[in-house]
């Protein structure tokens, strides 16, 4: 708690995630997005753009997953900002689950793709020309499984993602509460009144 040298208000500054976790939610934001939109285009695509959309497609799931990891491994050590105290306990739980859901998919969606390839005989090969070992053993069962898993999986992940950004602007224009800013890039403190002032 520090004091304003002009107005002698007490402010305080809304606590925040590392600028590592800022930096990786942003970079991963801009790679899933892009990614669930190359894979609704090369599902709708039969010109020869198909391939390439393909290994694209394939390059961002598997950086994706390593985001993730990383990401996962540093909440674990650095922790997150609490929540408002005043939020209510139904959307507290929601907030946690959604988080939950969130990383379930992050790192299960690239797994689920690789698995998918795997089982069905095709190569994991990235942008560069790296190839991936296979994951699982051929099966065309399986691979039917794993396919509409990730396909169906992934209007979840898109509605998930809307559901999330909608949560951010609720907290950052209604309730104004410093969620938002604590996962903003760059963000003012937020000046907080004593009773009566």
């Amino acid at each position: 708690m520090t004091r304003n040298a002009v107005t002698g208000r007490s402010t305080s500054v809304t606590p925040r995630f590392s600028a590592l976790q800022r930096l990786l939610h942003w970079l991963m934001a801009a790679c899933i997005l892009a990614m669930l939109f190359i894979g609704v285009g090369m599902n709708s695509t039969v010109t020869p753009k198909y391939l390439p959309l393909v290994e694209t497609h394939k390059t961002l799931g598997f950086v994706i997953l390593l985001l993730a990891l990383i990401r996962l491994a540093v909440r674990l050590v650095v922790g997150a900002p609490p929540l408002p105290a005043d939020l209510p306990p139904l959307i507290k739980l929601g907030a946690h689950l959604s988080h939950y859901g969130l990383y379930a998919l992050m790192i299960g969606m690239p797994l689920l793709g690789w698995g998918m390839l795997s089982a069905g005989g095709y190569p994991v090969v990235l942008l560069g020309h790296i190839q991936l070992p296979a994951i699982l053993a051929p099966s065309d069962a399986l691979h039917t499984v794993l396919w509409n898993a990730h396909f169906y999986l992934a209007f979840a992940f898109f509605g998930l993602i809307a559901l999330h950004a909608g949560a951010a602007l609720f907290h950052g224009f209604i309730r104004r509460d410093g969620v938002l800013e604590s996962m903003a890039s760059v963000s003012a403190p937020r000046e907080a009144t004593r009773p009566g002032k």
